[in-house]
């Protein structure tokens, strides 16, 4: 790949991390006042029903104490439940409390709302370059394990 190429790609990829607020990391950049590791931990659990920690460390790509203390955080809201994981003594199973269930759909009708916005303002002929474009980027940037 040329040297510009790679160049406009990293610029355009920061521009859209801090219009599209990615590079705050205390709120998600559809307005939610809630850590972007802790949106993102409350999408698995919700899509799940009942996660594994270990799973959630595994899908989010992050340390296992970082994990702990993501859900150590989500518990002192209220939103999820840690569970003993059947047949395994050290295992922990999350399941969201009905008050993160709550807040699961209104963080993912918040995220819903902001992306319908964010397509609208794309040409309706590049809408679906753009979408499979971002398919594309997300694929390349999964690590070979």
């Amino acid at each position: 790949m040329q040297s510009a190429e790679t160049d406009a790609a990293q610029e355009a990829l920061m521009r859209f991390v801090r219009n599209f607020g990615l590079h705050q990391p205390e709120r998600t950049p559809c307005g939610q006042p809630l850590p972007v590791s802790e949106a993102h931990a409350m999408v698995e659990i919700a899509r799940a029903g009942r996660l594994r920690q270990v799973e959630l460390a595994r899908r989010l790509r992050l340390e296992k104490s970082t994990v702990s203390r993501l859900v150590a955080n989500l518990a002192g809201r209220g939103w999820v439940h840690r569970e003993a994981a059947d047949g395994d003594g050290r295992g922990v199973l999350l399941v969201l409390t009905d008050a993160g269930a709550t807040a699961a759909a209104r963080q993912a009708d918040a995220r819903r709302d902001r992306l319908t916005v964010l397509l609208e303002r794309v040409p309706d002929d590049q809408r679906a370059a753009v979408v499979r474009a971002l398919q594309t980027l997300a694929e390349a940037a999964v690590e070979p394990t």
